[in-house]
């Protein structure tokens, strides 16, 4: 199998990550009640670390579907190398990194984290058209 497949199966357990991070603060927060109803409610806004962990599973979310396409996309087109596997383990890596960050609230290292990652989807992109 292709490195770039493992890649995107382990970014599926990543995006596992996000959405049970942001729904266990949410659900400390707003209670078990919430989280199993229809949550039509207003709600108060969340504390910082559950807002941050809510937008750091949205940032994943922006960038998500251009690394889905750039990895399959490199398989189908068979252009995986030595280099789209650095691209998408560094892809990986520093969004695996980035949440954390994001989570405990820690600025400017949280963004060059991100910058690593687009580099790593910078790789992989390069060799998909070239």
């Amino acid at each position: 199998m292709a490195v770039e497949l493992t890649i995107l199966a382990w970014s599926c357990v990543l995006l596992l990550v996000h959405i049970f991070a942001a729904a266990h603060i949410k659900t400390r927060q707003y209670g078990t009640k919430w989280n199993m109803g229809a949550r039509d409610e207003a709600l108060p806004p969340l504390d910082p670390i559950g807002g941050r962990l809510v937008r750091a599973q949205a940032n994943f979310l922006e960038t998500y579907p251009i690394a889905i396409i750039v990895l399959l996309g490199v398989v189908i087109a068979g252009k995986t190398s030595g280099t789209t596997a650095i691209g998408g383990w560094l892809w990986l890596g520093a969004r695996a990194v980035y949440l954390p960050l994001y989570g405990m609230g820690v600025p400017m290292v949280r963004t060059l984290v991100y910058a690593v990652s687009m580099v790593g989807l910078a790789l992989v992109f390069q060799a998909f058209v070239g």
